[in-house]
């Protein structure tokens, strides 16, 4: 598969995920308010605001993923990859705010002293927090798998966005619970715990998002496979210099190869074009390789 098709595939696959994203949202968001409204629960009621903010991050997942898939242009040479990788920012960010807001807001009513004047939530309020946690954590399992397939780091933490309204439902379901049981005080303390669990995974994919924008090194079993297709390339004599760097979601590589002096330059640009058509091949998310020949015995010797 080219590069092309590659991009192409990206951002249909992405695209139907996040549409999917917006739908169960939308669907959900309206359910528990609806639920939180009717049934007297305080905490459905945010939860269900929290799934509404959901769709917008869905729509940045959209935007990133086809700005990063664009083709390159004079100004930007290289591609647009790492748009994927601010969209994955904007996403961790927001991720940060919404755990932020249910610790916060937990706090508040664990420390206010009227937990006990709030009114009994009713049924409605439980069973829309089991169908949001299934929900929720199904779109989850989802999504990951997908972000997976096209090494994704903006669907990846839309996936987390999935997990972290999960486990929003989970402090609403314990709280609902407490509260119908005479302990209105387990809700908070459950989404002051919920609230380290989504500041972790917005840390995690914050983290991911700037290793790709600064040019870090794929990872050693990467390199070393790359290493050992261009050292299995015909005239191919050794490896002087490899050096490799992440942009967005794709890999850039530089190498530097030896082979026999005595080779003509036609025959050496032959032997940089097969181990420059080899790599690419093998390796799809090698965008481009820059493979240098030098003859044997006079490399850089650079590690």
């Amino acid at each position: 598969m080219n590069q092309t098709s590659i991009e192409e595939a990206t951002v249909r696959i992405a695209t139907k995920v996040s549409a999917v994203s917006i739908v169960v949202n939308t669907v959900l968001a309206a359910g528990k308010a609806a639920a939180g409204i009717l049934a007297h629960s305080p905490a459905m009621l945010s939860d269900g605001i929290h799934s509404a903010s959901d769709v917008f991050s869905s729509f940045i997942v959209i935007i990133g993923v086809k700005l990063s898939a664009k083709k390159s242009d004079r100004l930007h040479p290289y591609g647009h990859e790492r748009f994927e990788c601010v969209a994955a920012i904007v996403l961790a960010v927001v991720l940060v705010v919404t755990g932020c807001f249910i610790g916060a807001d937990a706090f508040t009513r664990l420390t206010s002293g009227n937990l006990d004047a709030l009114p009994e939530p009713g049924l409605a309020a439980m069973i829309a927090a089991v169908i949001s946690i299934a929900v929720k954590e199904g779109m989850f399992w989802y999504t990951r798998y997908y972000a997976k397939q096209i090494d994704s780091g903006a669907v990846m933490a839309d996936a987390w966005h999935h997990r972290s309204d999960a486990l929003s439902s989970v402090g609403a379901l314990i709280g609902i619970a407490g509260a119908r049981n005479g302990i209105p005080a387990l809700e908070p303390v459950a989404s002051l715990v919920i609230c380290l669990f989504i500041l972790k995974a917005a840390y995690d994919i914050f983290k991911d998002a700037v290793d790709k924008m600064i040019d870090r090194s794929c990872d050693s079993e990467t390199e070393a496979a790359v290493a050992a297709c261009v050292t299995a390339q015909p005239d191919v004599m050794g490896i002087d210099m490899l050096k490799t760097r992440v942009f967005g979601n794709r890999i850039y590589v530089d190498i530097e190869i030896s082979a026999d002096g005595s080779k003509t330059l036609c025959e050496g640009h032959a032997i940089a074009e097969q181990v420059h058509a080899a790599v690419e091949q093998a390796f799809p998310k090698i965008k481009h390789i820059m493979v240098h020949v030098n003859p044997a015995g006079e490399g850089s010797n650079e590690t």
